[in-house]
């Protein structure tokens, strides 16, 4: 599978994603549903913790991925959304840290919302992977 950045830009590399992708090649396509803070139960964790939430939502995403014998680097775009945007950028540091280290830099969309599916939630991650 052949990846492409393209940004006719270079600000949103600055903070670790790329406008877009041109993928090439893909044999695998995979549709995550949103992943929350929630344990193996659905019961959800972290009540108004931020960083908690989506340090356990992105545990969860990466669990599915790896159900299907993927990862984070695999991602070909990746949308948040979020009930709190001021307490999500000050904790995005946890999204740099987890996707550096992969040197990943998917597609990204943030958006702001009124609420997610249970009360307590605050952070929601759905994602799209490809591999070759």
């Amino acid at each position: 599978m052949k990846r492409t950045p393209v940004n006719p830009w270079s600000w949103s590399l600055q903070v670790g994603y790329n406008q877009a992708e041109l993928i090439e090649g893909a044999k695998r396509l995979l549709h995550c549903a949103g992943q929350t803070a929630v344990d193996a139960e659905g019961n959800p964790q972290h009540p108004s913790d931020m960083r908690g939430q989506m340090a356990l939502a992105l545990d969860n995403l990466e669990a599915v991925l790896a159900a299907a014998e993927m990862g984070l680097a695999d991602i070909t775009q990746l949308k948040i959304y979020t009930t709190d945007m001021d307490e999500t950028m000050k904790h995005f540091d946890v999204f740099g840290a987890r996707f550096g280290s992969k040197g990943a830099t998917p597609p990204t969309t943030l958006l702001g919302v009124t609420r997610l599916a249970m009360p307590t939630l605050m952070i929601e991650l759905e994602a799209t992977a490809a591999d070759g």
